[in-house]
């Protein structure tokens, strides 16, 4: 969806590594921060929980009475956001239980359509699904007392209420955390201005009237709530600042594309033009390098000097694979001038069983640590800048389709070509073809394979 703003980002750092004295004091905060967030989990992550979630002041009445913030001379403004970040993690995790649940029946044979629509209602029903959990009655709103009625004729309700309470209890996961590296702060917990010469922010701590100051490298100054990630090895502070930013309008931008992406050139259209060709370069510099130090740590475990030189160069290289990144995909959106982008939905492993890189460590090790992830992000994020529409196509067989009849092919020496035309293109600017056709055919892949089945029997009874 394009909309006029977006949310954005902004990172600041310290302009100098931070005396230990006040890391650790920081660190505190996040430990204490950590605590909190366990208690609630234990406490609220279950089924008995789940009533008090909707709108959540319940519980910051009980968190408030528990005596929690006290026992640890943690101030509220950081205690509240803590019990709140957990309570958001909370709301997720269930999110995600009633997903796997509702799969769970889409997949079970044994379910007629009525049961379904039962436990799809069961389900979504605000109040209906605590209840069933908690062995209560549900309290079906008037309103849609008739629908229910309707709903549980001819079905049995106590039968499926029980299979609902297992799955839930199969699919819910406890949680937990062990991070103490970050924590939220609200605008009373901090203020920016200077010390001396220098400019930064100062943050409140466990001692009254005390406060830390950090110099920043910017003079930039936000009044959001902020979430601090600390790096106590080399004195680090990273300050994540959320923004709303206003979406850039280009009257020009009404072009439509199809890109395909690779490691080695990050991304090429259906038109040939190419951008990122040192992506794979830069690529495997940062593999190789984090493959050897894996293997020279591995081999002096015993004996091992330490890994900050190792830290330091791998974030260079990566900030320098990034950069890069981002700088390609500005040079595409401003010399293709998008309206729309069509890009196929790239698949979450590489480690297919059958695929022909099964058993292939030195390859496999490669893709999973690609930075498609990162790329698919940043893609994202400037097409909403930029408000260009990006579409995500079925992403299936789309370099092995023949962009020209739709029949299966094979790869020559980076090149394609069809057994059944006798087409032949890069491979790359095949797929970009293919991601651009898939994304102006409203039927999307089922069309595409239909086709495919249909020119594969027509080169069958040719030959």
């Amino acid at each position: 969806m394009i909309t006029d703003k977006i949310c954005k980002t902004i990172h600041q750092y310290n302009a100098e590594p931070l005396p230990r004295e006040d890391m650790q004091k920081l660190l505190e905060i996040a430990e204490d921060y950590g605590r909190i967030k366990n208690y609630v989990y234990q406490r609220y992550g279950g089924i008995k929980g789940l009533p008090k979630l909707y709108p959540g002041y319940t519980i910051q009445n009980e968190m408030t009475k528990s005596g929690l913030r006290m026992e640890l001379g943690l101030p509220s403004v950081y205690f509240y956001l803590a019990v709140f970040d957990a309570l958001g993690d909370i709301k997720t995790q269930w999110s995600h239980t009633k997903k796997r649940v509702m799969d769970a029946v889409k997949e079970n044979p044994r379910f007629t359509a009525r049961d379904r629509h039962y436990l799809r209602f069961a389900v979504k029903v605000s109040g209906c699904f605590e209840a069933i959990l908690n062995g209560k009655e549900p309290a079906i709103p008037e309103a849609m007392q008739p629908q229910y009625e309707s709903i549980i004729k001819d079905v049995d309700v106590e039968n499926l209420n029980r299979y609902l309470c297992r799955q839930v209890r199969k699919k819910i996961s406890a949680l937990h955390t062990d991070k103490a590296d970050g924590f939220a702060v609200s605008q009373k917990a901090y203020r920016y201005g200077s010390n001396g010469e220098k400019h930064g922010i100062f943050f409140s701590t466990k001692e009254k009237r005390k406060r830390i100051f950090v110099p920043l490298t910017d003079k930039n100054q936000y009044e959001k709530q902020l979430y601090i990630k600390l790096r106590p090895e080399d004195g680090g502070v990273e300050i994540c600042v959320p923004m709303e930013i206003k979406v850039r309008m280009h009257k020009d931008y009404q072009n439509e594309i199809g890109l395909s992406i690779g490691i080695w050139q990050m991304f090429t259209t259906e038109s040939g033009h190419v951008y990122g060709t040192d992506f794979g370069e830069l690529h495997k510099e940062l593999t190789e390098f984090i493959s050897a130090g894996r293997r020279t740590y591995s081999r002096e475990k015993e004996n091992n000097p330490g890994r900050k030189k190792y830290r330091k160069q791998k974030e260079r290289l990566t900030a320098k694979l990034e950069t890069y990144v981002n700088q390609e995909i500005n040079r595409m959106l401003k010399e293709e001038k998008p309206g729309v982008v069509y890009i196929p939905k790239l698949p979450q492993t590489f480690l297919r069983k059958g695929s022909c890189w099964k058993g292939c460590g030195k390859i496999n090790y490669s893709n999973t640590i690609w930075k498609r992830g990162y790329i698919r992000e940043r893609l994202e994020l400037k097409c909403q800048e930029n408000h260009i529409r990006l579409v995500y196509v079925p992403g299936k067989d789309i370099s092995r389709e023949c962009s020209n009849c739709g029949s299966i092919g094979v790869y020559e020496k980076g090149r394609y070509r069809c057994l059944c035309c006798g087409y032949e293109e890069d491979r790359k600017v095949n797929a970009a073809k293919n991601a651009f056709k898939r994304g102006k055919d409203e039927n999307g892949l089922q069309a595409a394979q239909e086709k495919s089945a249909e020119n594969l029997s027509g080169c069958g009874e040719m030959s």
